[in-house]
C-alpha cells in the first residue's frame, strides 16, 4: 500500500469489521470500507461496482489467501485485467493444484479426494498409512488431521459427512499419503509468467508439527550454491508454468521425503508467504515482495519487465505464541538482529549475516531460549469465522 501511494496511486482498502482496527498504514490509505465478517461474495461484488461509479479502479489485489478468489471475482465482474477466478480456485483447491501438478510430472504425495467411496478404499488398500485429511481449501495446518489406519480414516470420513456446514464435509477433503521429511518453500515474483525473484527457505519443523505440537515456528534461507535450491528453484518455475500464472506472488511448499531424498510439491498459494516470511526474504535478499509486486501491478500496463539485483546474504526468523502480552526480548541482543515483532502474545527476532553458519547457530541457541522464555501452546488452529 505504501508503494502504490508512493507511486501517485489512490489506495482503497475493503476489509472485514472484525479486521478494521488492525494496524492498517492508514496513512496512505484514501479510504477504507469495512463490510460485516460473515458477508457473502455478491455484496462484495456489489461494494466493488460502488466504487467503480465514480473511481474506476485499476487493480484489485488481495492481501490474503482468502480474498484470492473474491478479487478474482471482483476483476471478472469489472472486467478488469488481472487473474481470473477459474485460475484462482486452482490456487485456492489442494485438489486441483495437486493435479496440475502431478500433470506437469512434478512428484506429488500419492492422493485421491474423499468423495467416492470405491476410490477411497483402492487408495487405502494401495497406499500404506500414514495419511492425512486435509481441507481442500484452507491454509498451512488448519483443519489437517493425520490417519494410522483405514479403521481410523472411515469415521474420520464419516464425521465430515455429518457436519452442519455443508462446505466441511468430506468432498470438500482430500487425502493424501504422509510424508516425513524437511519442508520448504519458495517465495516468488512472477511477471509475465517468467520467475523474475524467488527465496527458498527451509522450515526448522514442520509446520504441521508446530500447529499441533505447539512449540517456536523457524524458516530460514537455504545456502545459494546448494543442490537442493537449484533443484526447487527448477520445480517451482515448472509449477508456476503448468498454475498459468501470469503475474503476482506465489508461496509453494514442499517436503524433501527423509525416505528417498525427493522432493514432493505440496501446495502453492497466489499470495505473499505469511509469517513474516516477507521480512526474512527482504532481510537476505534486499528484496521485499510486496513493495515489488506493488511495482509490477502498476507497471503491468506498461510492458516493462521486472528487473531485480539480489544480494546473497542469509536470513531466518524464530516466532512463537507467548505466555506474556508484550513479551520482552532486550536480553536478546545480538547484532545480527535486525527486526523485532511486535504483535500480542507473540515473540519474534528475524536475523541476518552474510554466513549461514551464523544464522543457524542463533537460531539454534534462540529455539533452546525461547521454550523457557515465552513459548505458549494452544489447541490447533480450526477453520476460521
Amino acid at each position: 500500500m505504501r508503494e502504490c501511494q508512493a507511486r501517485g496511486c489512490n489506495v482503497i482498502l475493503i476489509t472485514k469489521e472484525k479486521m478494521l482496527h488492525e494496524d492498517w498504514p492508514r496513512e496512505v490509505i484514501d479510504e477504507i470500507f469495512a463490510v460485516p465478517n460473515d458477508t457473502p461474495v455478491e455484496l462484495f461484488l456489489d461494494l466493488v461496482s460502488h466504487i467503480a461509479k465514480t473511481r474506476k479502479p485499476d487493480r484489485i489485489v488481495a492481501l490474503e489467501e482468502f480474498d484470492v478468489v473474491i478479487a478474482a471475482l471482483a476483476r471478472e465482474h469489472l472486467c478488469m485485467p488481472g487473474m481470473g477466478s477459474n485460475t484462482a480456485k486452482t490456487f485456492r483447491d489442494k485438489l486441483a493444484m495437486s493435479v496440475r501438478a502431478r500433470d506437469a510430472s512434478i512428484t506429488v504425495p500419492d492422493f485421491v479426494p474423499a468423495i467416492n467411496n470405491e476410490e477411497i478404499k483402492e487408495y487405502l488398500d494401495r497406499i500404506p498409512p500414514p495419511w492425512v485429511i486435509k481441507p481442500r481449501s484452507d491454509v498451512s495446518a488448519i483443519g489437517i488431521r493425520k490417519l494410522e489406519s483405514a479403521a481410523e480414516a472411515w469415521p474420520a470420513i464419516e464425521e465430515l459427512n455429518q457436519r452442519e456446514s455443508l462446505r466441511e464435509r468430506a468432498s470438500y477433503h482430500l487425502i493424501s499419503r504422509f510424508v516425513p521429511g524437511e519442508v520448504f518453500h519458495v517465495d516468488s515474483l512472477v511477471d509475465k509468467r517468467r520467475v523474475a525473484f524467488a527465496g527458498v527457505n527451509k522450515y526448522g519443523r514442520p509446520p504441521l508439527q508446530v500447529a499441533h505440537g505447539g512449540g517456536a515456528y523457524i524458516s530460514q534461507t537455504i545456502a545459494h550454491d546448494s543442490p537442493e535450491r537449484k533443484k526447487l528453484l527448477e520445480i517451482n518455475r515448472r509449477l508456476i508454468k503448468a498454475m498459468a500464472l501470469d503475474s503476482g506472488a506465489t508461496h509453494a511448499e514442499f517436503i524433501k521425503s527423509d525416505a528417498d531424498g525427493e522432493f514432493y510439491f505440496l501446495e502453492i498459494a497466489a499470495r505473499v508467504g505469511g509469517a513474516y516470511i516477507a521480512d526474512v526474504l527482504e532481510a537476505a535478499s534486499g528484496v521485499n515482495l510486496w513493495r515489488e509486486w506493488a511495482r509490477l501491478e502498476i507497471d503491468a500496463a506498461s510492458g516493462t519487465r521486472v528487473k531485480l539485483k539480489p544480494r546473497k546474504e542469509h536470513a531466518g526468523i524464530i516466532l512463537s505464541l507467548a505466555r506474556q502480552e508484550y513479551p520482552d526480548t532486550t536480553a536478546y541482543n545480538d547484532p545480527e538482529i535486525v527486526y523485532r515483532v511486535k504483535k500480542k502474545h507473540h515473540a519474534g527476532l528475524i536475523v541476518r549475516s552474510p554466513k549461514i553458519e551464523r544464522v543457524n547457530e542463533l537460531l539454534d541457541d534462540y529455539g533452546r531460549r525461547f521454550v523457557e522464555d515465552f513459548v505458549a501452546v494452544l489447541p490447533p488452529m480450526e477453520r476460521p469465522e
